[in-house]
């Protein structure tokens, strides 16, 4: 691969000096580790964060009073032969809303999200990961419950309710990715973070489908009923079990203890108070991290939030088979994230590889594919098998950017990871904000035609990300990041 000259530079001056200090301290076993052992309560933790965020998507095909609207069983396809719904459970209202009201309702989480992304970096890094992070999905569980009582009350009651449900999940990833900071080993950042987010698809592989069965065999307010003590379970063992540092931590090994302190010991800044705005803002490998953020979130929320409708609207499938199929893409996305988090540090520490080579080829990969395969499904017109396959495709090597850009952050700057992170995912929720409400008004008449539009402008906004990345994205700790009698 092609790379500027300065990255060459810093990145092989870097990456011996990477592997001396990892040395120093002998490698502690990852089986039953204190690190790995966040890693799996982490992953819980953003796989409650994720079923609670999707399964409104699935829940809103059943929210709505098709009765008396023209279309009620109507689809562009023709439609997959249905079971007839168990009728003594369903008690639960339906609602008339019209396609852009949904478009509202569906975006309305993320206005919430935007606003706490670079506060909760902030905090955490000031304050410590643990309790913000917990405490913000306590508040997104206890929101999620109230669902159907502000649906009762109204659309806008409804948006209020995702809005809130946004303000506490916006601090989790900001929180997370301070807290892998003081945790993460620089050559076991790969694993141990793709092991912690990919709870997100993990959430979303099994909140697509449950979701379906439980509004099929009960009705859309157990939806939220359910996920809800779920999540209410992992905020007890994330109080009980987890600690901001491993010094603060009662069960931890002193050779584990040892080990992640000495291999971190160069890459963090020594003071918790001075933040260098300027230089953060001014940095050009984190514009390049924004820019291929915002771009992949484009067509990774656009599908979200809007694959239940496609599903329902284009290929005719009913919600029971609806919440199966919409689960697929995120099950690939899942399986290559992790496997992508093994070899992309493999690559790093037995091969040798530079972090910064592998980051833009993992970036590459997971944004160039999903756009070619994401044009190819409007293009499968009814053939259904086809159209999923592609759509599978297409987020499944999404996946493998979980160890490209968006791990970076703990590569240039790890003391400001949280901080980073929080500004990055600001911009990148910008896409969860507009894109469902942009591809509802583009899809008025439900056309395969409409669709594909959709499809081609977020491959577009893709293919932009992936190119700017390559282009300007580092894989070492940039100057401004360390204490100066470290900086280069």
């Amino acid at each position: 691969m092609d790379h500027s000259a300065s990255d060459t530079e810093t990145d092989d001056y870097k990456q011996p000096l990477l592997h001396r200090k990892e040395e120093n301290a002998e490698k502690a076993p990852a089986w039953c580790s204190a690190r790995y052992g966040l890693a799996v309560l982490a992953c819980y933790g953003f796989f409650v964060a994720y079923a609670l965020r999707v399964n409104l998507s699935v829940a809103m095909v059943d929210m709505l009073n098709t009765t008396g609207s023209s279309n009620a069983s109507q689809s562009v396809c023709p439609r997959h032969s249905s079971p007839p719904k168990p009728k003594h459970n369903h008690t639960a209202s339906v609602y008339d809303w019209d396609s852009e009201t949904q478009g509202w309702i569906l975006g309305s989480f993320f206005y919430g999200y935007i606003v706490t992304q670079i506060p909760g970096g902030y905090l955490a890094r000031k304050y410590g990961a643990k309790w913000l992070l917990g405490f913000g999905i306590l508040g997104t569980v206890i929101f999620t419950l109230l669902t159907p009582v502000a649906a009762d009350l109204g659309a806008g009651y409804l948006i209020a309710v995702r809005v809130l449900e946004g303000i506490g999940e916006g601090v989790t990833f900001p929180a997370m990715h301070a807290m892998w900071a003081s945790w993460a080993p620089p050559l076991e950042r790969s694993r141990l973070l793709t092991i912690s987010y990919t709870g997100a698809q993990l959430g979303t592989v099994v909140a697509l489908p449950l979701s379906g069965m439980i509004c099929f065999y009960l009705d859309w307010t157990y939806v939220f009923y359910l996920f809800g003590a779920v999540g209410l379970v992992w905020f007890v063992l994330w109080a009980a079990l987890v600690t901001n540092t491993p010094s603060t931590h009662p069960r931890i090994s002193e050779r584990e203890r040892l080990y992640i302190t000495a291999s971190l010991k160069h890459e963090l800044s020594p003071t918790s108070d001075y933040i260098p705005w300027r230089s953060i803002f001014t940095s050009l490998p984190l514009w390049a991290i924004v820019v291929a953020h915002f771009s992949y979130n484009w067509t990774f929320y656009t599908l979200l939030t809007l694959l239940p409708t496609y599903m329902n609207d284009i290929l005719g499938f009913s919600i029971k088979q609806n919440g199966m199929l919409s689960a697929l893409p995120y099950l690939g996305c899942w399986v290559l994230a992790l496997m992508g988090g093994q070899l992309a540090d493999y690559l790093r520490e037995t091969c040798l590889f530079r972090t910064v080579a592998v980051r833009k080829a993992f970036t590459l990969i997971g944004m160039v594919g999903p756009a070619v395969f994401l044009v190819a499904a409007g293009y499968t017109n009814c053939d259904y098998i086809l159209a999923v396959a592609f759509l599978t495709i297409s987020s499944s090597l999404g996946g493998l950017s979980a160890s490209g850009f968006n791990i970076n952050h703990l590569d240039i700057a790890p003391s400001y990871a949280g901080i980073l992170l929080g500004i990055t995912n600001s911009f990148a929720t910008i896409p969860g904000m507009v894109g469902p409400v942009i591809a509802r008004s583009l899809t008025k008449s439900n056309t395969i035609e409409e669709w594909r539009t959709v499809f081609y402008i977020s491959a577009a906004i893709n293919l932009f990300g992936a190119a700017f990345f390559s282009l300007f994205g580092k894989g070492t700790v940039q100057p401004w990041a360390v204490q100066r009698t470290h900086s280069q």
